[in-house]
């Protein structure tokens, strides 16, 4: 049985404030939460399953969307098709990103945010994300690309940011000379 996750609209104060790190291991109510973030954005890739619980497609999702303000941020990257590699980060930092800047080129979307925003979102290329499995084992990531991008979105959430807040207001778009577009 299916049941879709309520997800926090922009309009939340909740999304704004910042979120407390978490003790390791993580309790089985938040074990829970991250297998059900996981099946909804994992359906929400697949179109069938899109269709039949009408999901939008996301990659991504933050505990503070769901109201909750802990440091943890869940990511279903889609590496091929029907593919799924699942990252689940607690406590996530950035330790290091590369000078070089991309945006995706169709602009970011968010699960909170039920509205077209246009504008291209400044992101590093690559980034290196420590932080702690959902057992307090430590990981570490490298990541490029549009999984850099992703990561240091849902970050954002973390920290009350929301994508569209660093959209440059007299700019909103970048061209090749200025940002890689991927």
């Amino acid at each position: 049985m299916f049941k879709e996750l309520k997800i926090l609209d922009e309009k939340n104060k909740t999304l704004r404030q910042m979120s407390k790190e978490v003790s390791l291991p993580l309790s089985k109510e938040d074990k829970d939460i991250i297998e059900k973030i996981i099946k909804q954005l994992t359906y929400s890739q697949i179109e069938e399953y899109a269709e039949k619980y009408n999901l939008r497609p996301g990659m991504g999702l933050a505990f503070p969307q769901l109201g909750k303000l802990k440091r943890i941020i869940v990511i279903v990257y889609e590496y091929d098709e029907g593919k799924f590699e699942n990252y689940v980060v607690v406590n996530p930092k950035i330790i290091s990103h590369s000078e070089e800047m991309v945006a995706l080129e169709t602009g970011e979307g968010c699960l909170s945010v039920n509205r077209e925003v246009e504008g291209h979102v400044p992101r590093f290329a690559r980034v290196t994300v420590t932080g702690y499995d959902p057992e307090g084992n430590k990981i570490s990531y490298r990541l490029r690309e549009e999984l850099a991008v992703a990561f240091q979105h849902e970050i954002d959430h973390l920290n009350g940011i929301l994508f569209f807040d660093k959209i440059n207001k007299k700019k909103p778009f970048f061209n090749e000379n200025e940002i890689r577009l991927i």
